[in-house]
């Protein structure tokens, strides 16, 4: 008896994509959307442009799917891909708009007002820091401390060695402890 095809491997789905089941792939969009999202989020600093990364990501891997060359890498390949679509965006971020946010959504009515304004203020500092980053450490700092992978994961998305990985998460953090000092 076949097993589910929610309990399938990525390799499996994806030859069955492949066969023409293209239904198939709002699985594997359902299993990477949020960690790509959470990256992409967390690299551009912008909700809705990041969204529109996955989102273009997401179809371009379905387009190209048949030149994923080890199915069972899938997972890295996709991360790849959003990783040039985020680069890309901050290359020509000039030309993009300022994200206006409202906070007030996302808190509480029980919420002391200013544990809420010193919440929403601390939140902007550390994107502020995050932003401040050479793009390589921010990438491996929230790949290890957002997404928790280990340095193996991340070198495999990354195509960095592990010892260099190690390095820019370090470089990361003691960039950040300085730029965060006088702040928490």
């Amino acid at each position: 008896m076949p097993h589910p095809v929610h309990d399938s491997t990525d390799s499996e789905l994806i030859q069955r994509i492949l066969d023409g089941e293209g239904e198939r792939y709002a699985i594997l969009v359902e299993r990477y959307q949020d960690p790509l999202f959470r990256h992409a989020l967390g690299m551009v600093g912008d909700a809705d442009a990041a969204a529109d990364l996955v989102q273009d990501s997401l179809v371009k891997a379905y387009t190209r799917l048949h030149t994923c060359n080890d199915p069972s890498r899938f997972p890295a390949w996709i991360f790849r891909i959003l990783r040039n679509r985020c680069r890309d965006w901050l290359k020509n971020r000039r030309q993009h708009t300022v994200e206006l946010k409202d906070d007030t959504a996302s808190t509480s009515s029980d919420d002391d007002p200013g544990t809420v304004l010193e919440r929403s203020e601390l939140g902007r500092v550390v994107e502020a820091a995050l932003a401040r980053l050479p793009e390589a450490q921010r990438e491996a700092f929230l790949l290890k401390h957002v997404e928790g992978l280990s340095y193996e994961e991340i070198a495999e998305r990354l195509d960095t060695g592990i010892s260099a990985l190690k390095m820019r998460v370090m470089r990361a953090r003691e960039a950040l402890q300085l730029l965060l000092r006088d702040v928490v």
